[in-house]
């Protein structure tokens, strides 16, 4: 019944199965030989195709025939974990299948690792618009039963090879499902400390790069999956402990080059032999923190990637695209734990661990599609790009040939995309491949060869580990911290300590010093006071012994008038006696006076001892005093040496002036020529080679000269009445100028200044040749740029450049414009004071070093404008085209001078990378001159720049198909 129903009705069929059966030309025998299972199968086809079509009728689901374009949404859930089977038997599935996202249990932790098959999706491209028209006629050499992920390659209209596939996403699947079931359980694996790879694998136009590096700036949902994943590893880590950082990469002829720095365009790839990691430590890795920036560095990368229009893609990627996401996540909860600070002592440190750091790498690789030259068309140097990318992806598939049949031997060391693969493929990340498939039939081989690719790599068993360590910098970093603080309280402490001894020191000292002078005046006061007492007794004595005396002459005159008789004898023994009765009481105030006096002599000597080391004390006081004494001399001799060497110096400088005076009289009187070439070649001694001893005699005389005349003198020279003291003045100064020691005290002294007045009040052209060279050694740094802005020196310099006529002094202004146009805060002011048309102004001299000069500052300004305007901060045409520079530019594209041809060709790319200068460039026909340089250019990186702006800009594409 269905059969012959569908036989004469067969509008009610659905696409597929009406493209594989067309009703013309059947044969009765092969339509009947259709078996019950194959109208089961169209049948249910058949009630697909409605329920898509009833979707697509309520507006939920679009198909477009243009993939670059965007995929169409399905609102279908496939299911997650199931196992899968392959066209030989039934294959076990690992642990966290490609649709479940379940990561790898993070309780493994074990040398061993955990067991994870390589995960294959298979995602159909719909028909494009030339497929449309070419195959209409015939059927689609695949078809998807997504249901039971299987997919079948149609030999022809009753044969076919069935499939099966982790997942199966038809041409309807949408760019979040492709997500979801291809790389969300690596970017969680990832997250959870495991090493994760997703790859896209295919032929040519089958949508590798829309399905993995599509950025999605005009519709959301066609974001791929590095986009996406970068989403959920911000939403998934905290910025304040974990680091993401970034680096992008292409695989281009055997040579990795980085995409963020086309400069650096051979990186060395570097195998630890210990844990067989693969790193490439000469790539750039860019912080990340931010969706934004993320966004900022692939458009960055995807400028610099190579691509080439062929017959199967306008778009073809020439180039293996890798992206490596490096991801370093702290554990919570296993941080080291530190007392906290007491009131009444230092901090203690308990227990100091390490922090758990767990180190992960995401790397996302878009490989260049397969092709066949016959069907591509590529000639030339597209050539030789497609024999790069079929020998690598052969290397790739010998690889995984070799892996899933567990042979001893593994190629890896074919290709650097096999070596940079290595962890991937039979290592310890968790992989998932996504193999894109077209429809047409013409492709059926290269589809055959997709499919075969992923089926082996479905047999590729990868052991996952947990890549966790200690960070024991971290630790060093605390420890380091806490030792600072331990040392800076340790010092503080020994600080207050040794003030503290300072302080009782100084007591002691002046409690000392305050006993001794008291003791001293006690002590003089009491010897004073017993040396007075021991005077007045001992007058006293005297005074009494004085009245015995005449007590007792008196009364030997009482007994002489007497009897002489017997009286005399008695009183005679009387006299006697008194005295020796009075005797004693004197000889106790003898003792007395005596001890007392014993006493003194030894207070005495007491303060004889310490009178004598007070002695010492100044003794030594005096020997210090030598010292001085004895420095002070040698600082005096040493004083009268420099003395002598200053008046050396002066003498020399005597001579110098004398020889300048000489010389100024000869010049008076009409001397010859040869004094004043003898004047130049002794001002610009410095610069001519010469030997070794000579050179550096004459820098130190120099240096002598210049040290004891004074900057400021030989400054106030240029203002001197005489020219030819002004001339030889500005000489020096532009001699001193060239070097870079010498400018910041120049610009100090106020020589900058100086040299721009020379400009306004000087009508000599030696002086403005020489100051304008002064002037462009001066303008070599940026904030010296900003001085002559300031200081009006645009103007002066193109007043200057509009009266000369010597190509020296044009070419010396020409210099110091030209270092000027290099600042990109100076654009605008530039050319306000008319330093571009003071540039196109001296092109008339026509001399070599005029011209390339000019050509060295436009190119110059087209470098800063182009840097703007890839910045955003500028917009519109360029000023040097609104100037009218473009038709000079131009014609001197090709100058014979290769100094001017440089600049020129260089100037070119910077103004053909802003696409709002398009239109004029064509106009001027600088198209031409791209083209030739693109072609021709000697040098590597002009031409390739100038290259991949002509293929990055639609403008001169659509004018170079007009053209022919």
């Amino acid at each position: 019944f269905f059969f012959f129903f569908f036989f004469f009705f067969p509008t009610f069929l659905p696409s597929q199965f009406s493209r594989t059966l067309p009703l013309t030309g059947i044969p009765l025998a092969a339509t009947v030989a259709f078996s019950l299972s194959d109208l089961s199968r169209c049948s249910h086809s058949l009630t697909l195709d409605l329920a898509a079509m009833a979707t697509s009728a309520f507006g939920t689901t679009t198909a477009t025939s243009n993939y670059r374009n965007g995929g169409a949404a399905n609102a279908r859930n496939l299911p997650k974990n199931s196992s899968v089977k392959s066209k030989t038997g039934v294959r076990k599935s690992a642990p966290g299948s490609l649709g479940g996202g379940g990561a790898a249990s993070s309780s493994s932790k074990d040398d061993a690792g955990v067991p994870g098959r390589v995960r294959v999706a298979v995602r159909l491209r719909p028909r494009n618009a030339e497929e449309m028209v070419a195959d209409a006629d015939f059927a689609d050499c695949v078809e998807l039963q997504p249901e039971l992920k299987r997919l079948k390659l149609r030999k022809n209209n009753w044969d076919s090879d069935t499939y099966e596939f982790d997942e199966v996403l038809t041409e309807f699947a949408s760019q979040k499902r492709v997500y979801e079931v291809v790389a969300k359980p690596v970017v969680e694996s990832v997250l959870d400390g495991y090493n994760g790879t997703v790859m896209a694998y295919g032929q040519t136009g089958t949508g590798k790069t829309y399905t993995v590096g599509q950025l999605g700036d005009e519709d959301m949902a066609a974001r791929g999956i590095m986009v996406r994943a970068m989403e959920d590893i911000l939403a998934g880590v905290s910025l304040e402990t974990d680091s993401i950082s970034v680096s992008y990469m292409q695989l281009y002829m055997e040579t990795i080059q980085d995409l963020l720095d086309p400069t650096n365009d051979n990186i060395s790839i570097v195998e630890d032999h210990k844990t067989g990691d693969v790193s490439l430590p000469g790539a750039t890795q860019v912080e990340i923190r931010d969706h934004h920036s993320f966004l900022e560095i692939l458009k960055l990368g995807e400028d610099h990637r190579f691509a080439a229009n062929t017959k199967l893609n306008t778009e073809s990627s020439r180039s293996h695209a890798i992206l490596m996401v490096n991801l370093r996540r702290f554990v919570k909860g296993k941080d080291s734990a530190v007392s906290s600070e007491n009131s009444s002592s230092l901090q203690t440190v308990k227990s100091l661990k390490p922090s758990v750091v767990r180190k992960a790498k995401l790397v996302v690789v878009d490989l260049a599609g397969s092709e066949r030259i016959h069907k591509s068309g590529s000639e030339g140097h597209t050539l030789e790009e497609a024999k790069s990318i079929n020998l690598s992806l052969s290397a790739l598939g010998k690889c995984i040939n070799a892996l899933a049949e567990n042979s001893p031997h593994i190629p890896v060391r074919d290709s650097k995309l096999t070596r940079l693969l290595r962890d991937s493929f039979g290592g310890t990340a968790r992989t998932s491949l996504v193999i894109t498939v077209g429809p047409s039939p013409r492709h059926r081989g290269e589809t055959a060869s997709t499919i075969m690719f992923g089926q082996r790599a479905m047999k590729v068993e990868n052991m996952l580990k947990l890549k966790e360590e200690f960070d024991y910098k971290s630790l060093s970093r605390r420890l380091d911290i806490q030792l600072d603080k331990l040392i800076a309280e340790h010092e503080r402490q020994q600080k207050i300590f040794e003030d503290e001894i300072e302080r009782l020191t100084a007591e002691a000292e002046r409690q000392l010093s305050d006993a001794e002078r008291n003791y001293v005046q006690a002590l003089e006061k009491e010897r004073s006071k017993y040396q007075k007492e021991y005077l007045e007794s001992i007058k006293k004595l005297e005074e009494k012994w004085i009245m015995n005396q005449r007590k007792s002459v008196n009364d030997e005159n009482k007994l002489r008038h007497k009897d002489v008789g017997s009286n005399v004898l008695p009183n005679a023994k009387e006299s006697k006696v008194a005295p020796m009765e009075e005797n004693p009481e004197m000889k106790k105030l003898l003792e007395k006076e005596t001890a007392h006096r014993k006493a003194v002599e030894e207070e005495v000597w007491t303060l004889k001892t310490q009178l004598a080391e007070s002695r010492r004390s100044e003794a030594l006081q005096s020997s210090e005093i030598v010292k001085l004494r004895k420095m002070l001399d040698d600082e005096a001799h040493q004083k009268e040496k420099l003395e002598m060497e200053i008046g050396k110096l002066q003498s020399h400088l005597l001579q110098l002036s004398v020889e300048a005076d000489e010389t100024r009289r000869q010049l008076d009187s009409g001397g010859s020529e040869e004094v004043l070439s003898g004047l130049d070649s002794l001002l610009h001694q410095p610069r001519q080679p010469q030997s070794d001893n000579s050179e550096t005699g004459d820098k130190e005389s120099v240096a002598k000269l210049f040290e004891q005349v004074g900057l400021h003198k030989i400054l106030s020279l240029l203002e001197a009445e005489d020219a030819d003291v002004r001339i030889h003045a500005v000489k020096v100064v532009a001699n001193l100028a060239a070097e870079e020691a010498n400018q910041e005290k120049i610009v100090e002294a106020g020589g900058l200044t100086s040299l721009l007045k020379l400009l306004i009040s000087s009508e000599d052209e030696t002086i403005h040749r020489v100051a304008a060279g002064a002037i462009a050694n001066l303008a070599m740094s940026e904030t010296n740029q900003e001085l002559i802005m300031a200081q009006g020196g645009v103007r002066l310099l193109s007043n200057t450049a509009s009266s000369a006529e010597d190509p020296q002094t044009l070419r010396m202004v020409a210099g110091a414009i030209a270092n000027l146009c290099g600042n990109d805060k100076l654009q605008m002011k530039l050319r306000g004071e008319g330093g571009i048309k003071a540039l196109l102004g001296m092109v008339r001299c026509r001399h070599p070093d005029v011209l390339s000069q000019v050509a060295r500052g436009i190119a110059n300004f087209a470098k800063c404008e182009s840097r703007a305007s890839a910045q955003g901060v500028k917009a519109g045409r360029s000023l040097l085209i609104e100037d009218g520079a473009l038709p000079w530019i131009v014609q001197n594209a090709n100058n014979e001078a290769a100094s001017v041809r440089r600049h020129i060709e260089l100037a070119l790319c910077h103004l053909a990378q802003h696409e709002a200068n398009s239109r004029d460039m064509i106009n001027g026909g600088a198209v031409w001159e791209m083209v030739r340089i693109s072609r021709d250019c000697p040098r590597e990186d002009i031409r390739s720049l100038a290259h991949r702006t002509l293929t990055s800009s639609h403008s001169f594409q659509a004018e170079m198909r007009r053209l022919g």
